[in-house]
């Protein structure tokens, strides 16, 4: 997913709006609720999973927890990519926001391989 036009900065407890720029989903923006910031090691936020449909309010949905781990392994530099609580997701779109956002961070990691290994 990319992002444009964020709006609100990257804090601790801060919530950002930005609009998103893949093809299909270019009319939706997305909110992040900022978690946790442990500068070049890790960053968390909470979002609602593939909350695309513009005709419902997911703000009283529970969100899930994004996370991403940098460490350092034999010189080279490791990332992990954690989303949880999709137990706490409505059942009635639980399996489907998984499935799509599984779809969604293997997609995301090609992205960042390829632009961490450009020359």
């Amino acid at each position: 997913m990319v992002w444009r036009k964020t709006r609100g900065g990257f804090a601790e407890g801060a919530t950002i709006r930005g609009n998103i720029t893949n093809p299909g989903y270019e009319h939706m923006t997305m909110d992040l609720m900022i978690e946790r910031i442990d500068p070049e090691t890790y960053f968390a936020y909470r979002w609602h999973p593939y909350a695309i449909d513009p005709k419902v309010d997911y703000s009283q949905e529970p969100t899930t927890l994004v996370e991403f781990r940098l460490e350092e392994i034999n010189g080279e530099t490791s990332l992990t990519i954690v989303e949880s609580g999709f137990d706490r997701i409505p059942a009635a779109r639980r399996a489907e926001a998984f499935r799509m956002n599984d779809q969604g961070w293997a997609g995301q990691a090609k992205r960042i391989e390829r632009y961490v290994t450009k020359p």
